[in-house]
């Protein structure tokens, strides 16, 4: 999935990457020198952040936070006004049947290769995005036919009726980058991953120590359409580190200047800090625990779904969880509050597991469970599962896991392989419900993110039509989400264990954070205001 949680990174001299991170450094748009500690943002993540590949067109991890200072898209949500803005688009349109869209590119644009961004150039990167078909590339699925009237008019014509102004601002596989720049007859792919960028951002790639603490830095593009005035940061480094309380001592010593993800004790503990300002936003992530519909019967899986408390697992992550209502967060269509879900009542697990065979005072049941290693908050949810399902005669077997392992071991083609409970988290690619539903629940032969390995020909049926609704009645997009997870719930293919509140603790030196649902832990550096700068 998009989500890729921590793991041990290869040991290193921490003197020397951070003489690497801080050396080197762009203070003007043409000259090369160390930026003072005001011109470097640091950003501690607690999971490697290009662990999925350079490629913009496939890349569907954490690399998201790194690219987004790269690469820019056509379009770009506002998740606060729930509208959309220009970016390298200024303006669009679409034709009545929602099958032709016009947009007119920014002038004046160029690659970090020195190519002028156009039409040409727009559509070439879309084209090969289209082809590669990795990432989130389904998000071009409508797309027929591109044409370049102009050198900045770009015109798409539709197989059907999809929302793309929407679609083309999403957080993977809609950035637009130079596909010539490996050069004729380089392979792009392998050229990107050496690794360079070809994006049209603030800033561009100057080191990647690959499994090291100090991982990816980046420095100002001097050609940069938005320009240089004003206060902004000149390096963005991101550094990676998976202990929570290292990272909190680097924060109140002002090595790093944000701090994704820690226990929520710890959180709260920095509360009165003096130097540092903690952020509580809710998120479009939720968790989810797949459930393997072709080892669990649906009365086994209703009845774990009615045997997980809930409300003590959200009371015990303090504040960094709230309760979902069906797969789809607030803030988005296809949000209701009074879907058919699931609630903790062991009474009703009890009966059901009986009526399996399983259950108190019939035959135990063994379960596995993976989750990824090193996030906390996974953790301690897996150990309260562990506890609720005991009660129910169910030993659930827990075991964490590097992400790229348990991925391979839930996608594997060897159903041997394949756990009982996979645990991840999810959010949406663009603004819309749609990637739930098509990633996680549609049929696929081979597993890749639907690791509940769950078919139904009749959702799959509704998945097909409600993109097309979007774009042309939104009214009834809506019903139909609706509709999606009633039935869901009722075959219970995944747990919805709740929805995250990001909590993130910061310095205090700077200005000018958004957070935005729509580009999950993005912070866009050029945007922020280096205090005393």
């Amino acid at each position: 999935m998009k989500l890729h949680r921590a793991w041990p990174v290869a040991a290193g001299s921490a003197i020397a990457l951070l003489l690497a991170a801080c050396g080197g450094g762009t203070t003007s748009a043409t000259q090369q020198s160390t930026p003072t500690a005001n011109q470097t943002f640091t950003y501690e993540t607690y999971s490697p952040v290009m662990d999925d590949g350079w490629d913009p067109a496939t890349e569907y991890s954490n690399g998201i936070i790194a690219m987004s200072e790269m690469y820019q898209t056509l379009t770009h949500y506002n998740s606060a006004t729930h509208q959309l803005q220009p970016l390298l688009a200024t303006s669009w349109t679409s034709s009545s049947d929602g099958k032709t869209w016009t947009f007119q590119l920014r002038r004046g644009v160029h690659f970090h290769t020195g190519r002028l961004m156009t039409a040409q150039a727009a559509k070439a990167s879309i084209l090969r995005t289209i082809k590669l078909n990795g990432g989130a590339a389904y998000i071009w699925g409508a797309v027929k036919t591109i044409d370049t009237p102009s050198q900045y008019t770009l015109v798409f014509h539709l197989k059907y009726a999809s929302p793309l102004d929407l679609q083309a601002s999403a957080d993977y596989s809609a950035y637009i980058y130079d596909t010539q720049a490996a050069g004729s007859g380089g392979s792009l792919t392998k050229w990107l991953n050496t690794p360079h960028d070809a994006g049209t951002g603030p800033y561009t790639v100057q080191t990647w120590n690959h499994g090291q603490e100090f991982e990816v830095i980046l420095k100002a593009s001097p050609q940069y359409w938005g320009g240089w005035s004003g206060a902004h940061y000149k390096r963005v480094v991101f550094r990676v580190v998976p202990q929570d309380t290292t990272a909190v001592q680097l924060l109140k010593s002002g090595q790093v200047n944000f701090v994704e993800q820690m226990s929520p004790t710890l959180w709260k503990s920095l509360q009165g800090t003096q130097g540092v300002k903690l952020v509580s936003s809710p998120s479009w992530q939720n968790l989810l625990g797949q459930l393997n519909t072709q080892a669990l019967n649906e009365k086994v899986r209703q009845a774990i779904s009615w045997g997980i408390d809930y409300k003590g697992m959200i009371a015990a992550l303090s504040g960094a969880a709230i309760p979902s209502s069906g797969l789809v967060p607030a803030g988005l269509m296809g949000h209701f509050t009074d879907l058919p879900n699931y609630s903790y009542d062991p009474a009703k697990a009890k009966a059901l597991l009986n009526q399996a065979g399983y259950g108190p005072g019939k035959k135990k049941l063994s379960l596995s469970l993976t989750y990824t290693q090193g996030d906390t908050n996974e953790q301690v949810v897996a150990t309260l599962m562990k506890s609720d399902l005991a009660k129910l005669n169910i030993n659930l077997s827990v075991q964490s896991l590097a992400w790229p392992t348990q991925w391979a071991k839930g996608k594997s083609s060897s159903a041997s392989q394949h756990q009982d409970i996979f645990m991840e988290y999810w959010w949406p690619d663009y603004a819309d419900p749609y990637s739930w539903f098509i990633n996680l629940l549609y049929t696929e032969k081979q597993p890749y993110f639907n690791l509940s390995y769950y078919s139904d020909p009749s959702l799959d049926s509704m998945i097909n039509k409600v993109e097309p609704l979007v774009a042309t009645d939104k009214s009834a997009a809506d019903q139909l989400y609706r509709n999606m997870q009633v039935r869901i719930l009722g075959t219970a293919p995944i747990l919805f264990l709740y929805n995250a509140n990001y909590q993130y603790a910061m310095t205090t030196n700077f200005s000018g954070l958004t957070v935005d649902p729509a580009y999950p832990n993005v912070v866009y550096a050029y945007d922020l205001k280096p205090l005393g700068s």
